[in-house]
């Protein structure tokens, strides 16, 4: 696994790589926090294991630049001193793991397992989004006017009203829309339109509809 390790004591990145590097993992060093974020967004996915005293941006600093880009490593934050504050805060904003310094193997050891366990996780994800997008772009304009209404929780016969067509127009398209997102059922439908990032409110149904 990628694991970048941003600290500006020199002793302790070089020590931390060469005990990656012994464990089968592919460590990146960076000396600062901000030689870290200008290239932040051209990195491969992996974990940041990132020092929480730095000058001029500390870790807590750079975890919240990250979260502003969306940009979705997983945090393991490092630190010479017992704090319980900065622990909580970083743990509370998404940080994977709080590790003192020195840390041992064993507690890196299980805490890039995690790691590597919500990279995986990100990746599913976002082949999930990517093949939704992909689905949903192989539909007409009308079809997707009726798949909008479908995931809003409408009728046909609602989503006729709304769009000016027949009801047996929309279970037309509805037939298409299911065949080509190749999904059995509204529930699918609609786990396709989270995958996607779509979010739709129902509306309230007229009365008979």
């Amino acid at each position: 696994m990628r694991v970048y390790v941003v600290d500006d004591d020199p002793l302790v990145r070089t020590a931390l790589e060469l005990r990656l590097e012994a464990m089968g993992h592919a460590p990146i060093g960076f000396a600062s926090a901000l030689e870290f974020l200008r290239t932040a967004r051209s990195l491969q996915p992996g974990c940041v294991i990132l020092d929480v005293r730095m000058p001029k941006i500390d870790g807590l600093a750079v975890q919240a630049r990250l979260k502003d880009e969306r940009l979705d490593f997983p945090i393991v934050m490092l630190t010479g001193y017992a704090d319980v504050g900065v622990a909580v805060r970083a743990m509370k904003a998404g940080a994977l793991d709080f590790l003192e310094k020195p840390v041992s193997e064993p507690a890196i050891s299980d805490t890039l397992q995690r790691a590597a366990r919500q990279l995986a996780r990100g990746q599913a994800q976002r082949d999930n989004a990517e093949s939704a997008r992909a689905a949903l772009a192989r539909l007409t304009p009308r079809e997707r006017d009726v798949f909008d209404g479908l995931v809003a929780g409408l009728r046909n016969k609602a989503i006729a009203r709304r769009l000016g067509i027949s009801p047996r127009t929309v279970e037309l398209h509805r037939i298409r829309v299911m065949d080509k997102t190749e999904v059995s059922g509204l529930s699918d439908l609609v786990r396709l339109a989270l995958a996607a990032g779509i979010t739709a409110a129902a509306e309230p149904l007229a009365a008979g509809s």
